[in-house]
């Protein structure tokens, strides 16, 4: 994985002084909330319901145990005991105090971590796939070209105060477990006849209150051009996008009302004066920020599955993944245990992730944005070890890719731009799903929640929906099917009127049940939905 190199640590170290003197300003009165606040979120620091909020940057999604060490001291040392893995593959602290937040910020950098641009108008944390590097589908591992893009975009000048936040997402297969399609950008990459790799370039994705699929710029870009095209879309946006009103300042908003044929030739000739200029990525510099990312080597050991305990089993059943490298596989770690918070991990439980990086995961981690998280390269020999120090810190659960392995923002509890709970309602679902066996009976099923109309739980993207609204004072949640996060991205559909927070387990029951009944040959949820139709569902949810 990238190691941060002199320069990295240069303006982090410098960031941290500077944030330190700006804390020490606001504590004393000298900068109010509202001039402390812009500098704040260029920190990663929020103002939340009860406290503030920290989000640590995980660019890709990718850790080192000693760097998930050190979350798991800050969880332990400056918060409650606890973090909050998200959709975005960072981590969120709810509960430290400002007068700490510098002293957090220094323990970061120590180990090359942040959380610039974790909030702001800017290029936020780049995702992709939690099994790059690993996947036997990719063409290639797409974290250098993430680690490319970090770098370009770090602190760049011309981006740095965008008409709104902006997101990108990488894969390299066919498989879309990233979510392009929901992306200010999304790239897949692939190859040419030739064999040359290159960009299937899509803009204009992204969820909130007018969700969007994003639209097909260009087919094939050459890989030497990715940032010179990125940077073409970035300039258009820039300067064309809405700043006057904030719900419509998202680049979907500019594709939708420029037309995607015009947004495409716009950002054609802006890139046929960039290409071959200064942002042509050199030969040298893509090799050597990819000999940073090898893969594991070939492992001799064997290992039986046969040989192994029941509950291995059926939790290796839902958890270990195939690996490309003879020999290994990759490890999902939920942190949905039925009835608990999705995402959440105790500190103790972040040093056991950690730990078991170092034993047997060649010191590496990925952050999912199921807000899991995933060994990715464990010899196979090893999974029996792994499982058992897994079991040992309450990290065993076998639900990953289930209905109860859920999505869900932080919601009312924390957030004050949320209109509802989120948190228990994903519990009580959990565990209605869990004790009438309808998790396993579903097999593969999303659930997303999200508190509010900003989609942070990506309710629009799921199988199954939900979105928190206010109804007169009161918490309703709205219904949706149909949702997908993959490559056959769709956005889901309102069912019916809201429903009340004691009625959603019981909704969410029929739904699954429905599903169950006129489900043909092991066909997926949507397959199902789109030969049936919403009316089956909604009599079941409304019957009542």
């Amino acid at each position: 994985m990238y190691q941060y190199d002199e320069i990295d640590e240069t303006l982090v170290r410098e960031r941290v002084a500077e944030f330190r003197d700006q804390v020490k300003r606001r504590i004393t009165g000298e900068l109010s909330e509202d001039a402390f606040k812009p500098l704040r979120l260029q920190n990663g620091v929020y103002l939340q319901l009860h406290a503030y909020m920290l989000r640590v940057a995980i660019p890709y999604g990718t850790l080192s145990a000693d760097q998930m060490q050190a979350l798991g001291e800050i969880a332990r040392d400056y918060d409650r005991g606890y973090g909050h893995f998200t959709t975005r593959q960072n981590i969120q602290y709810n509960w430290p105090r400002l007068v700490d937040i510098p002293d957090i910020l220094d323990k970061l950098a120590g180990v090359g971590m942040h959380a610039i641009q974790t909030s702001g108008n800017c290029v936020r944390n780049t995702t992709t796939d939690p099994y790059a590097g690993a996947a036997a589908d990719e063409v290639a591992d797409p974290r250098p070209w993430c680690e490319l893009i970090r770098q370009w975009s770090t602190f760049h000048p011309e981006f740095s105060f965008l008409p709104r936040k902006f997101k990108i997402a990488v894969v390299a297969s066919k498989a879309d477990r990233a979510a392009i399609q929901v992306h200010d950008i999304g790239l897949r990459l692939k190859t040419n006849a030739a064999g040359a790799l290159g960009f299937e370039v899509f803009a204009g994705g992204g969820q909130g209150r007018t969700p969007r699929l994003a639209v097909k710029l260009n087919d094939y870009v050459i890989a030497e051009d990715l940032l010179a095209y990125i940077t073409a879309i970035l300039r258009v946006y820039n300067l064309a996008g809405r700043r006057d009103n904030k719900y419509k300042a998202r680049i979907k908003i500019l594709v939708e009302e420029t037309g995607p044929e015009a947004f495409t030739a716009e950002v054609e000739a802006e890139f046929a004066k960039l290409q071959g200029g200064d942002l042509t990525l050199p030969a040298e510099e893509i090799a050597r920020v990819s000999n940073f990312f090898t893969p594991p080597p070939v492992e001799t050991r064997g290992f039986d599955l046969k040989a192994q305990s029941q509950a291995f089993q059926i939790w290796a059943e839902r958890s270990v993944k195939a690996h490309k490298t003879e020999g290994w596989a990759s490890v999902l770690i939920s942190l949905k245990p039925v009835g608990k918070v999705p995402g959440d991990a105790t500190a103790e439980q972040i040093f056991a992730m950690a730990e078991i990086a170092r034993q047997y995961g060649l010191n590496e981690l990925r952050v999912t944005k199921e807000q899991n998280i995933v060994l990715p390269h464990i010899p196979q020999a090893d999974l029996p070890a792994v499982y058992e120090a897994l079991r040992a810190a309450n990290l065993h659960a076998d639900n990953g890719g289930l209905v109860t392995d859920i999505i869900s923002c932080p919601g009312l509890d924390y957030c004050n731009l949320a209109n509802a709970r989120s948190i228990p309602i994903a519990q009580a679902i959990s565990n209605r799903l869990s004790e009438t066996g309808l998790d396993r009976e579903a097999g593969e099923l999303t659930l997303n929640i999200s508190g509010c109309i900003n989609a942070c739980g990506h309710h629009h993207i799921a199988n199954i929906g939900l979105l928190g609204v206010d109804k007169r004072g009161e918490e309703f949640y709205q219904l949706t099917l149909g949702g997908a996060a993959n490559e056959n991205a769709a956005i889901g559909r309102i069912v019916g009127p809201g429903l009340s927070g004691e009625q959603v387990p019981q909704a969410i029951e029929d739904v699954v049940r429905t599903f169950i009944a006129h489900r043909q040959d092991g066909e997926s949820f949507n397959t199902t939905l789109a030969r049936i139709g919403l009316d089956p569902f909604k009599e079941a949810v409304y019957a009542h």
